[in-house]
């Protein structure tokens, strides 16, 4: 068992002077807490018994540090302006006589990745992590065997990008002292040298094993924007994570929402009971108005006005707030194209549906000329993104296109590819745009909101209100003045969205879409395999719900089929469109493509079971 841990500290972090000008970088504070500390709270308790820091700029403030802890001692590197990191390391030679974790002072991350290189078998592992993103990563090219190849800040210098090196590796004492021969090799000549590049000098020679973790929360802190990031996405989700009391029994939704949650998002909404009136509450809700705006548009330009409801109570907000004077197009090609249709009935709307097949691409061409050759001139258009009827994806962008040579204004429903296919409000032409906070931002149901352009929504005030709950202007009105929501908000359910807020944040819109691209694409194969097939071309596919045809197999029942998958947790959904006998599959939520995976597994047996109880006659 591994009882002693190195910690790197001699760095002058020059990109942070401001912040370090009269301190280290491990010195700065987290939570109230220096980074560096967090990193050795979490070493002891993982029982970790003696560690070593190699100091260099500001080394006094260490020592102070290692006065309060009989665990550390302090080795000075007198030459860190000028050396590398493996020069640091190469210094502790005497103070090294066993087998070590190797970490770097500026990183914040989860217990969990010192947990899962202390149980690794393996003597020699570099702890991985999926793409941050950070703009100053250093990329991991792994064998087949996911051992060390090589690594490089420079993108072009890898054959294969596999991974993003954390900062964190356990060393076995063999490998240290290959290490060191190695770098003494080399120094003087390379006293610039970090340890990095001194492991793939080695890797010839001795199998450095690289550990993936693909959903570890850390980062590293090396300029403002790591900083930034640090604060105020990647800490407040390692602190979630590491405050989860139990796991909560996982169940697959793979209906179309709400979706599979993250256990750190269920347990938000464990707060402190508060009224939604105070100070501190519409902070809450200034930060989500703000972060759900800037996933698709610029907030000095376009705002975020929120409600207690589902998708739908969002989308009645648009159109019966945002339709003034004028006719209103519906583009209906699918259940909820229709919904929008039912809801102008309602509200008494001049508008007009136009018809596009439910399964295939609308034709641009043959909207524009329906547009252009109404016998009233068309103001506003309402569409669908993504149809969860069928799993079609209308091209926004193109229709958004054809709204700016004719000037109308677009409404566009987005509840079900809202963060997760990136959408840019100005640069598509998007005047409303209407979400939920249960599909693909992964947060819990209860929340709806639309987005708008700010000046569209002051001139909207000009529309004699029709309802009171779902009207926009007013809500919009009394959040600018107030940071409040007009009527009593669901205060759990919102603290839920603004961690699921942080997680968006912290994986990426891009990168969530392509978790989800990677589910489709193996439902898509395992389906193909089993002789089933589905509605919507794949060029024209959303990638995140697919409608399947039902199978012809004797015997076969839907909700027979339903309770056999929800029996063993996963969760599947009947077919909306009338007159076409299929199921649907969503891939969205906190899964992935191994849980289609098992779900493919399950939807295999259950075709078998069926076909032997009803043998062909």
């Amino acid at each position: 068992m591994i009882k002693a841990a190195v910690i790197l500290a001699a760095g002058k972090g020059s990109r942070m002077m401001e912040r370090t000008k009269d301190r280290p970088k491990g010195s700065l504070a987290v939570d109230e807490k220096p980074i560096i500390e967090h990193s050795i709270a979490k070493l002891l308790a993982c029982g970790i018994e003696k560690i070593v820091i190699g100091t260099g700029y500001k080394h006094d403030w260490y020592e102070q540090l290692a006065a309060r802890y009989p665990q550390i001692r302090c080795v000075y590197n007198p030459h860190y302006p000028e050396s590398g990191s493996m020069y640091t390391l190469l210094m502790l030679k005497d103070h090294i006589q066993e087998d070590f974790l190797l970490l770097e002072s500026d990183l914040l991350y989860e217990k969990n990745a010192l947990c899962v290189l202390l149980e690794q078998d393996r003597a020699d592992v570099i702890l991985a992590g999926s793409f941050s993103r950070s703009g100053d990563e250093v990329f991991i090219e792994t064998d087949d065997s996911h051992h060390l190849v090589n690594l490089s800040k420079d993108r072009e210098k890898l054959r294969r990008l596999d991974a993003e090196l954390v900062g964190i590796s356990k060393l076995s004492l063999s490998t240290y002292r290959k290490l060191c021969r190695y770098a003494e090799a080399i120094l003087p000549a390379n006293l610039g040298l970090d340890y990095e590049y001194a492991l793939v000098g080695i890797a010839r020679e001795v199998e450095l094993y690289v550990q993936k973790l693909s959903d570890l929360a850390w980062c590293e802190v090396d300029d403002e924007d790591h900083w930034t990031r640090a604060v105020e996405v990647i800490y407040p989700i390692i602190k979630a994570r590491e405050a989860i009391p139990a796991p909560v029994q996982r169940n697959i939704l793979l209906n179309p929402g709400p979706a599979t949650t993250t256990d750190t998002v269920k347990y938000a909404q464990v707060v402190p009971d508060i009224c939604p009136r105070e100070e501190a509450f519409g902070e809450v809700m200034t930060y989500l108005a703000a972060e759900l705006t800037r996933f698709v548009a610029d907030p000095a330009e376009y705002a975020t006005v929120l409600f207690g409801g589902s998708g739908t109570a969002a989308v009645e907000a648009m159109i019966s707030s945002a339709v003034g004077e004028g006719m209103l197009l519906i583009v209906n090609n699918g259940a909820y194209g229709m919904r929008m249709c039912r809801i102008a009935d309602i509200y008494g709307l001049s508008y007009v549906a136009y018809n596009s097949p439910a399964d295939d691409a609308i034709d641009l061409a043959a909207l524009e000329t329906f547009i252009q050759s109404s016998l009233q001139p068309i103001r506003y258009l309402a569409i669908v993104h993504s149809e969860t009827t069928t799993g079609l994806l209308n091209d926004i962008g193109a229709v958004g296109e054809i709204c700016r040579r004719h000037g109308i204004v677009m409404l566009v429903d987005a509840i079900s590819s809202y963060a997760a296919i990136p959408i840019d409000m100005k640069a598509m032409h998007i005047h409303y745009l209407a979400a939920s906070a249960n599909k693909n931002l992964q947060g819990m149901a209860g929340v709806s909101f639309v987005i708008a352009r700010r000046d569209q929504m002051e001139a909207s005030r000009l529309i004699k209100p029709r309802n009171l709950y779902l009207h926009l202007y007013d809500q919009y009105q009394y959040f600018a003045k107030t940071s409040q929501m007009r009527f009593t908000p669901p205060v759990q359910t919102l603290y839920a969205l603004k961690q699921a807020i942080l997680e968006t944040k912290w994986e990426g819109i891009e990168a969530r879409y392509r978790r989800y691209c990677d589910a489709w694409e193996t439902l898509i194969a395992g389906i193909t395999r089993l002789g089933l097939t589905h509605l919507v071309p794949i060029q024209h596919h959303s990638k995140l719900i697919t409608a399947i045809r039902e199978p012809s197999v004797e015997g076969y029942n839907f909700q027979e089929m339903h309770d056999y998958f929800y029996r063993r947790g996963f969760t599947i959904y009947p077919g909306k469109l009338e007159g076409q006998h299929t199921f649907r599959v969503a891939n969205i939520g906190a899964i992935t493509h191994r849980d289609m995976e098992r779900f493919l597994g399950l939807l295999e047996q259950y075709l078998q079971e069926i076909r032997l109880k009803n043998p062909p006659a």
